[in-house]
């Protein structure tokens, strides 16, 4: 591509050489690049791409994107300079990539909960109605039949572009995303602009030093994308939700349990039989129907009417909503494993205090005989977390079984020693079990007529990581043995 065409959309200042040259594609990890190649340099957290220069020109690279002066690079290799090359590399790959998103209809999820159910209910309705939808969220990337494990709940630019490329190749017509408030930060989103941009809920999360400073940076980042959307849809009973949407520039509607919303929800009922916890209620406001859905709590209203309010813009109908919406099932989010008649069982990706809380004050609200909550905690991660999951589920679970998740290069003990600390200040009772299969097991033998189990923090992972290495195991595979081993009596 010409680079003259490349820039078309980039504000920038021409440091050294000429624009009258051919680019042959566009990288931000010099390890890619290719003879006649754009380096875009970013100075990152961890590492400055500045310092990879030398390595992009003995590469090939005839391009470079710069941030700092006094950059020396040989005569033949053009130099250009802007304020953010993350704002550069966006908009450099929209247009490397023919800016796909002007041919999609892009739709934007942002929140601290609810993103990942949001995502794939708004899929599920959208394509019950005829449309062809990509996906791309913290489980995988899903362009027509091909699904690619995520690595980020929103990915670098250069590879959100490539993927919106790949969908109108496969004939889509609408990608719904999860968005960040760390991709909306570093401007991963950057380059197009969002048909709808949606808002569901936030709690402090996300705030340390590698992520947001202070609650004020993680709502101000949130809100970026009412910057970038033709329609917000905000949840309207969450208390931060005016400074969320604060400077937005796009027409905003919103949702939730009170009268004055856009769309709302009356008349909730939490459905509950052995092996099944669902919850019905009314839409209501601009459009009107009953709903059912087959997964648990209040976040299940809010996810489907959420959904609800953004296919109501597509004229989706009735029926096809209420149908979609019954069948909605995401991997490792409140997802039911059918193991008895006599007590349910749920696999849930809750994986820090704060959903830990709200996944188990949902299940209380079921009243269920006892909630055993079976969990174990990271390694190489906060302590923090460990104590406050531990005092959450000594608080709110009748029985917990202290097990191991991802250990990495600590040992399973440990992280279970720091977890009873947090259990320590509670009266909740407590077995540990470091072998996570054979805590399964024990969950399940000891399960008992109205119980409701819950194994947290893996849901969709299908990997152990122990020192470097990410060994299979899959919660679904685990009670599957579990239960052929009960069954031949072993």
């Amino acid at each position: 591509m010409k680079l003259e065409t490349l820039l078309e959309r980039v504000e920038y200042e021409l440091v050294q050489g000429t624009l009258d040259c051919e680019v042959s594609g566009v990288f931000y990890d010099s390890r890619n690049v290719t003879e006649g190649g754009a380096f875009v340099a970013i100075a990152g957290t961890v590492a400055d791409g500045h310092s990879f220069i030398p390595k992009a020109l003995e590469a090939g690279a005839k391009v470079l994107f710069v941030e700092k002066d006094g950059i020396e690079a040989p005569e033949d290799v053009t130099i250009i300079k802007a304020s953010d090359n993350r704002i550069s590399l966006a908009i450099l790959s929209a247009a490397w990539f023919g800016y796909p998103a002007d041919r999609l209809k892009v739709i934007g999820v942002t929140g601290t909960k609810g993103k990942t159910t949001t995502t794939y209910m708004v899929k599920s309705i959208l394509e019950s109605a005829g449309y062809k939808v990509g996906l791309i969220g913290t489980i995988e990337a899903i362009i027509g039949e091909e699904k690619i494990p995520a690595n980020n709940t929103t990915p670098e630019s250069y590879i959100i572009q490539e993927y919106f490329a790949k969908m109108l190749e496969a004939g889509c017509d609408m990608c719904v995303m999860e968005v960040s408030s760390q991709g909306l930060m570093m401007h991963r989103t950057d380059g197009f602009t969002f048909e709808i941009g949606i808002f569901t809920n936030i709690e402090p999360d996300h705030i340390g030093p590698n992520e947001h400073k202070d609650f004020e940076d993680y709502m101000q980042c949130k809100g970026l994308l009412f910057r970038q959307c033709r329609l917000g849809i905000v949840n309207g009973d969450d208390p931060h939700y005016q400074d969320v949407i604060k400077g937005h520039t796009c027409k905003i509607e919103t949702y939730g349990f009170e009268e004055r919303e856009n769309i709302y929800a009356r008349n909730v009922k939490l459905l509950h039989e052995p092996g099944y916890l669902g919850v019905s209620y009314d839409v209501a406001g601009e459009v009107e129907f009953p709903v059912k859905i087959d997964l648990p709590g209040t976040f299940s209203v809010y996810n489907s009417l959420t959904a609800i309010a953004i296919c109501h813009h597509f004229k989706v109908s009735t029926e096809m909503m209420q149908k979609a919406l019954s069948q909605a099932k995401v991997k490792g989010r409140i997802e039911m494993i059918k193991v008895s008649d006599d007590f349910s069982l749920m696999i849930d990706y809750a994986h820090n205090a704060m959903s830990l809380k709200s996944l188990l004050t949902t299940l209380k609200a079921y009243e269920p005989k006892r909630i055993v909550c079976l969990f174990g905690c990271g390694g190489n991660r906060s302590k923090l977390r460990r104590y406050e999951m531990g005092e959450v589920s000594g608080n709110y679970a009748d029985l917990t079984i202290i097990t191991s998740d991802n250990p990495r290069d600590e040992e399973p003990q440990a992280i279970i020693d720091d977890i009873k600390i947090g259990m320590a200040k509670t009266d909740g009772k407590y077995v540990e079990i470091a072998d996570r299969k054979e805590a399964i097991r024990y969950a399940i033998e000891h399960g008992e007529k109205g119980d409701v189990i819950v194994l947290a923090g893996k849901g969709h992972e299908d990997y152990q990581e122990i020192k470097g290495v990410k060994y299979p195991m899959d919660e679904r595979v685990l009670i599957a043995e579990v239960l052929e081993e009960i069954k031949n009596g072993r």
